[in-house]
């Protein structure tokens, strides 16, 4: 699912800052946005409308970065942002199969076993 991620992330970061100035084979778990890449703010702007197109609202890098202090921000990697989208998207995929669980089955299964509690 990383790989997965990190390849749609590396997609939307060239056609962002095009071709010209990124090969998408440059971009790995440990590349940094700001040393390696050098994005600037529009950038990230770019960026954050990307991942909310392709991932939802769930995915808000602008709410990412507010948790982080300036040092965090300057030296986040594109590997943090996998690790986010993943924790997120993962949460997402869960709580969606759960909520379309059908309970009779943890329903029938209690009366099964003549659960009293």
């Amino acid at each position: 699912m990383a790989a997965d991620i990190l390849a749609e992330i590396t997609g939307m970061l060239v056609e962002i800052v095009g071709d010209e100035h990124l090969l998408a084979d440059e971009v790995t778990m440990k590349t940094t946005f700001n040393e390696d890449l050098a994005l600037e703010s529009i950038e990230f702007v770019a960026l954050a409308e990307l991942l909310h197109h392709r991932y939802g609202s769930g995915v808000d890098l602008m709410g990412f970065l507010s948790e982080k202090d300036m040092d965090g921000i300057l030296a986040m990697s594109v590997g943090e942002l996998v690790t986010h989208i993943g924790r997120i998207t993962h949460a997402s995929l869960t709580h969606t199969t759960l909520a379309h669980t059908p309970l009779t089955r943890v329903s029938a299964g209690a009366a099964a076993t003549g659960s009293d509690g």
